[in-house]
């Protein structure tokens, strides 16, 4: 049951905000409790950078000059954040199916928190999944910045480029129907994950292909992590993950808004 906040108004920004945590709260529950959620989201991650590592990892410093460890690291952070935003957005198709959010819109609560909310939740997922596969790279030769700035900056990262790819999808799974949003999200991730700085560096790809290579979004928050964590830019890379965060959100974002809002009046 929803508590009775001071009996203020559903729409005031401080009912927003407790409704919102409430939300937020709901879904950590319901992907704590589900074994699948946790084993996509974080157990697999982890393992994915193990593999990549045992196979993939010598040939790669060898072939570089670079320790791989630190471009594999964060391409999987990257990848755990854009794989747990399909999860999540697939959650809220159950949501619709089983009349969940409809039955929330006819509650007294703050409407927008049922979006907000769920950004939240994947916020508080991500940087749980980002820390724990910076941890498991640890022992396999990552190692952090002494200053503490920089490596919070590091972990935010997956979190800033992680919301945005959240918000995109969100907006996808309002308009597309069964299986359709996993074959499409698949299909970027697919081609994101084989073209970026994260495996070996830009000058190692086609001439052609190099410039697409280092601008898109993954290649961009990779080397700002690899900045922060290795050494080398910071600025530009970052500021490219942050340009490419605020457009997603500006784009996806208002058909997110009414997508949710319509999933909930026809469900």
């Amino acid at each position: 049951m929803l508590p009775v906040i001071d009996a203020k108004p559903e729409t005031s920004v401080w009912v927003w905000f407790v409704h919102s945590l409430l939300q937020c709260k709901r879904l950590l529950l319901v992907w704590v409790r589900d074994p699948s959620t946790t084993i996509q989201t974080v157990v697999y991650p982890a393992l994915t950078l193990l593999m990549f590592q045992v196979v993939l990892g010598n040939s790669i410093t060898n072939a570089t000059g670079m320790p791989s460890i630190y471009g594999q690291a964060a391409l999987l952070t990257l990848m755990a954040a854009m794989t747990g935003a399909v999860v999540s957005a697939l959650g809220f198709k159950r949501d619709k199916a089983s009349g969940l959010l409809s039955r929330f819109y006819t509650m007294p609560l703050n409407r927008a928190s049922l979006l907000t909310g769920r950004l939240l939740a994947e916020a508080l997922r991500i940087l749980t999944t980002t820390v724990i596969v910076l941890l498991v790279a640890v022992p396999l030769g990552f190692l952090f910045m002494e200053d503490p700035l920089a490596n919070i900056a590091l972990i935010c990262i997956p979190v800033l480029f992680g919301l945005g790819f959240a918000v995109m999808v969100t907006a996808l799974a309002t308009i597309t129907e069964g299986v359709m949003l996993v074959s499409l999200i698949g299909i970027v991730n697919t081609l994101l994950m084989f073209f970026n700085s994260g495996f070996v560096p830009v000058f190692a790809y086609p001439t052609w292909l190099q410039s697409v290579v280092a601008n898109q979004p993954m290649s961009c928050a990779i080397d700002a992590m690899k900045g922060l964590s290795y050494g080398g830019p910071v600025a530009e890379p970052l500021l490219k993950t942050v340009a490419w965060t605020v457009g997603m959100i500006v784009v996806f974002a208002y058909p997110a808004i009414v997508g949710y809002k319509k999933a909930a009046e026809s469900s």
